[in-house]
């Protein structure tokens, strides 16, 4: 399961984004899990993804 937390959801998604998966959609699929939650949950303190680098900023 994906923390609930948003800071800890942040460090965790950029890890997966960064050591197995090239891409949001990819680890969302892969992972089962979805993308808009995460989406949302990560603007609510104010991080975007950036799909050129590959991580939330």
């Amino acid at each position: 399961m994906i923390p609930n937390d948003p800071i800890m959801l942040l460090s965790y998604v950029n890890l997966k984004l960064r050591d197995e998966f090239s891409s949001l959609d990819e680890m969302c699929d892969r992972m089962d899990i979805d993308k808009a939650e995460i989406v949302a949950k990560l603007a609510s303190v104010n991080y975007r993804y950036n799909p050129e680098q590959n991580q939330f900023k």
